[in-house]
């Protein structure tokens, strides 16, 4: 089964990104493109109503087919399709998400701060996606900007790690960028209180081998592409966010088993979606 690279349409400037985003990913992978709009009509048991003022019913079929057709333009060979979709907005992109290889979504800039401003459909999709979904933000000339930068890949071995990094290296393999593996680890809750015989240093090596055994696998697969390896201590977030800084993506896990008040983000994932400036992709992982 051939999965599409999927992005949600809303008409926003952001959206628009994500879609020219998805484009070309599309392309680098050599599947289609899926471009969807969900949008929810008037219960049908409901007598019809006049239109509101400058109400247009036909906005959402030329918005869709003027970013299809700009997309067409810049890839002529790549297969795109449209669909407009009779549901709530939620549920037909975490449907989506699971029909793809993966979903792009917009997120809106804080202005001149380099961040996010998550919506409460793209936090709610991210949150509950059995398959990856990545966060865009518009900037000037969005449509045409290649990915650059590293790929920065955020790596708790105290979780699978695999998705994650099959994801970072597909994409680094696919626009020919470096990965950069970023691993947080923390010093014993009782340190300054450990006996002399344990070496706190000699721990931070254990987690510099356990970072570089995760990585070995896909160096082999990926014998060309640069890796380096970083290690900081605590923070993880904080980290993430400064290396994201002129990435060219920027990805971190989401656990898919539900939380004890229902399923979220976790804090890290939740602080670099907000803060990020670049794109970021939230992968589950068991």
């Amino acid at each position: 089964m051939v999965r599409p690279v999927s992005v949600g349409l809303n008409g926003s400037p952001e959206s628009v990104a994500a879609a020219h985003w998805a484009a070309r990913e599309a392309r680098l992978r050599g599947v289609p493109l899926r471009l969807v709009y969900a949008w929810e009509w008037l219960p049908k048991h409901l007598p019809p109503t006049p239109a509101e003022p400058g109400f247009d019913q036909h906005w959402p079929e030329r918005m869709m087919g003027e970013v299809a057709k700009d997309i067409e333009s810049r890839h002529p060979q790549l297969k795109t399709t449209v669909e407009q979709i009779e549901n709530l907005p939620i549920p037909t992109l975490l449907e989506t998400a699971e029909e793809s290889e993966v979903l792009a979504l917009g997120s809106r800039g804080l202005g001149t701060i380099a961040g996010f401003l998550a919506g409460s459909v793209s936090l709610a999709v991210v949150a509950r996606a059995v398959r990856p979904v990545v966060l865009v933000r518009a900037t000037t000339g969005h449509e045409t900007a290649e990915a650059v930068g590293e790929v920065v890949v955020g790596v708790d071995l105290g979780q699978p790690c695999e998705p994650l990094l099959e994801f970072a290296f597909d994409f680094a393999a696919a626009h020919q960028v470096p990965v950069r593996a970023l691993h947080a680890w923390h010093s014993p809750p009782s340190y300054g209180y450990l006996p002399k015989e344990v070496d706190v240093g000699a721990l931070g090596g254990q987690e510099r081998a356990g970072l570089a055994a995760a990585l070995r696998p896909w160096r082999e697969k990926h014998p060309s592409i640069a890796v380096y390896e970083q290690l900081v201590p605590e923070r993880p977030a904080h980290h993430l966010i400064q290396a994201a800084s002129g990435a060219a993506l920027l990805i971190v896990g989401r656990r898919t088993e539900p939380a004890r008040l229902g399923t979220h983000l976790g804090a890290v994932a939740h602080a670099v979606v907000h803060h990020a400036p670049c794109p970021v992709a939230i992968v589950p992982h068991p």
